[in-house]
C-alpha cells in the first residue's frame, strides 16, 4: 500500500441471520476511518460484504426448506441495506459466493499446496458450528446440563472425518517474529498480547477442509472436499483487490487495515498471516480488534431478548446521532456499553445544546444583524485567531489518533473546539456588542461562523449528512470541504441561506 493509498476492511458478515448492533458498530467505525482518510487526500478502497458458506448456512437453509444460496441471497441483501442505511461509503460489497472469489480461494490453496504446507489426513476434534472453529479439549467445559461448550459458550461436537491440513505448526516462530518486529501488526496491545500468548502455547496443524457438508468452495483437484470456512472467508480481502491478478487495477491497494471484533482476532492475526506467508502474498498492514458492545452493561443475547436492531436504532435517534454516539462514547478497542439514556444524553448535550446551538445562535445573529451575509473580519484580535487556529491543532491530534484507530480521541479533539467556541461567544457577548460596538460584534460573529465551518469540515467523517447541512449554512462549496481546505477562510459579504436547526433535541415520546 503506497503512502497515498489506504485499503480498509470490515470483517465480512455471516448472513445466517439478520444484522445486529455489533455489525453496525464495526461498519460505522470502519466507515469513519475510511472517510477520514478520503478527507485527508488519500486514495481509499473500503471493502465490506458477506461470508456465505459453511455448515451453519447449510443447516439453517435446510430447516427453512430452501437452498443455501437462497438464504445467502436474502440475508446478504439485508446486510447490504444495513451499510447503506448507516451511511457507509464502501467501494465494494463482496459476497463469497461470487465466481471471482472461487478463483481467488482456489489459487491461494494451490500456492499453499505448492509450498508443501497442505497434506491429507484424518481429523478428530471438538467443533463449534456457531464459531466455525475447532477447539482443544482443554479449551472446552462441560456444563451442568451435560453440554460441552467452547469459551464463548456455543456447544461443540466431536467431529471425525478425512481432512486436508495446513502446516500451521511450521509458522510458529515466523509469526512470533512478525509480532516482535512489527508490534503494531495486531492492535490494541492487549489483543497483541493475547495472540502472542496463544502462539507461544504451541500451534498445531489446522484442518482446512470438510467432507461432512458441501456448501463451500471445492478443494482444487478433490471436489469431495470443500474448504474450511476461514480459508474461504479470509481470502475475500485479497479477492476484492484483484488476486490472483497482480495487474488488477485494485491490487496496488493491498495490504489492508483489517477492522474486526475481538472474538475473531485469532483467525485474522494467526491463521491469515500464516496462509499468506505460505502463499507468498504480502501480509496485511494491521489487524485492529475492537471490543464488544453491551446493552446496559449486559452482553447481547437472543435468549435474554436485548439484541438491538440497527435499523430501529437509526430510525429512533437519527443516523448522525447514532454514528456520533458510538464513536464518541465508547473508547475504540475497549468493550463499551450503551443505553437509551446514554444516547439521549449525548444527542442533547453534545449535538443539540453543543454544536447545533453554537451554529444556530451565531448564524441567527448574522441573519438579523449582518444582512444575512458573512460579516466583516477587518480587525481580528489574538483571541479570535486563537479560536480559529484551534481547528488546525485538532486536525493534527485527530490524524495521530486515527492512525492508531483511536477514533474516540479524534472525535474528542474535534468537539473540544465546540467547548472553546461556547466559552468564546459567552465571553465576547456579541448580543451586548450589538449596541456598544457593532464592528466588534461583526468580527466576533465572523470568528464563530469560521469556527463552525472548520468544525463541520473536521466532523464530516463521523456525521457526514449533518456536517454537509452545516457547511451549506455557511455557504461552503462542495469542492472546498476537504481537510486541505481547512485553512481557507469565509469570504466577508458572501450571502448565507436562512439559518435552520441541524440537531434537534431528542424528546421521549412519553414526555412529548
Amino acid at each position: 500500500m503506497s503512502t497515498s493509498s489506504y485499503y480498509i476492511t470490515t470483517p465480512i458478515f455471516y448472513p445466517n441471520g439478520v444484522p445486529h448492533i455489533g455489525h453496525a458498530y464495526t461498519a460505522i467505525a470502519t466507515d469513519v476511518l475510511a472517510r477520514f482518510a478520503r478527507q485527508d487526500g488519500k486514495d481509499v478502497f473500503f471493502l465490506t460484504g458477506t461470508d456465505e458458506h459453511g455448515q451453519k448456512m447449510q443447516q439453517t437453509a435446510a430447516k427453512e426448506g430452501i437452498a443455501p444460496i437462497e438464504l445467502a441471497d436474502r440475508n446478504s441483501a439485508v446486510f447490504r441495506r444495513m451499510v447503506e442505511v448507516l451511511g457507509c461509503s464502501n467501494d465494494d460489497f463482496i459476497r463469497t459466493t461470487e465466481e471471482r472469489h472461487r478463483i481467488s480461494c482456489q489459487e491461494l490453496w494451490r500456492r499453499m499446496e505448492a509450498n508443501g504446507d497442505i497434506y491429507l489426513d484424518t481429523y478428530g476434534g471438538w467443533y463449534s458450528v456457531r464459531q466455525e472453529a475447532f477447539f482443544d479439549e482443554g479449551e472446552t467445559t462441560v456444563g451442568e446440563d451435560g453440554v460441552r461448550r467452547e469459551p464463548l459458550g456455543s456447544p461443540v461436537e466431536w467431529v471425525e472425518e478425512e481432512s486436508y491440513y495446513f502446516r500451521l505448526s511450521a509458522y510458529e516462530e515466523k509469526l512470533l517474529k512478525l509480532y516482535t518486529d512489527d508490534p503494531e501488526f495486531v492492535a490494541p496491545s492487549e489483543r497483541r498480547n493475547e495472540v502472542m500468548s496463544f502462539v507461544k502455547g504451541g500451534l498445531k496443524d489446522l484442518s482446512i477442509s470438510r467432507t461432512s457438508f458441501d456448501w463451500g468452495i471445492p478443494v482444487p483437484g478433490n471436489d469431495k472436499h470443500v474448504m474450511y470456512v476461514w480459508v474461504d472467508a479470509l481470502t475475500n480481502y485479497i479477492t476484492a483487490a484483484g488476486f490472483p491478478d497482480a495487474d488488477a487495477a485494485r491490487w496496488n491497494y493491498w495490504p489492508a487495515l483489517h477492522i474486526i471484533g475481538k472474538d475473531i482476532v485469532r483467525f485474522h492475526a494467526v491463521y491469515w498471516p500464516a496462509f499468506l506467508m505460505s502463499a507468498g502474498v504480502p501480509l496485511p498492514k494491521r489487524v485492529y480488534a475492537h471490543g464488544f458492545l453491551f446493552n446496559k452493561g449486559e452482553k447481547m443475547s437472543k435468549s435474554v431478548g436485548n439484541v438491538v436492531d440497527p435499523f430501529a436504532l437509526v430510525e429512533e435517534y437519527g443516523l448522525d446521532q447514532v454514528r456520533y454516539f458510538f464513536m464518541r462514547e465508547v473508547p475504540f478497542g475497549n468493550d463499551g456499553s450503551y443505553s437509551h439514556e446514554a444516547i439521549v444524553q449525548r444527542t442533547n448535550a453534545d449535538l443539540a445544546n453543543g454544536l447545533g446551538n453554537l451554529a444556530q445562535r451565531s448564524l441567527s445573529m448574522i441573519a438579523k444583524n449582518c444582512g444575512g451575509a458573512v460579516p466583516a473580519n477587518d480587525d481580528l484580535k489574538a483571541e479570535d485567531e486563537a479560536l480559529i487556529a484551534s481547528a488546525a491543532k485538532a486536525l493534527e491530534t485527530a490524524r495521530e489518533a486515527m492512525d492508531r484507530q483511536a477514533i474516540h480521541k479524534a472525535v474528542e479533539a474535534i468537539f473540544a473546539i465546540v467547548t472553546e467556541a461556547d466559552k468564546y461567544i459567552d465571553t465576547q457577548a456579541p448580543w451586548v456588542l450589538r449596541k456598544t460596538d457593532p464592528a466588534r460584534m461583526a468580527t466576533v460573529l465572523y470568528t464563530v461562523a469560521e469556527t463552525v465551518r472548520r468544525i463541520a469540515i473536521l466532523a464530516q467523517p463521523v456525521m457526514p449528512a449533518a456536517c454537509a447541512r452545516l457547511l451549506d449554512l455557511v455557504a461552503v462549496p462542495e469542492d472546498a470541504r476537504a481537510f486541505a481546505n481547512l485553512e481557507d477562510r469565509l469570504v466577508p459579504g458572501t450571502e448565507l441561506p436562512a439559518p435552520q436547526g441541524v440537531f434537534p433535541r431528542y424528546v421521549d415520546k412519553e414526555q412529548a
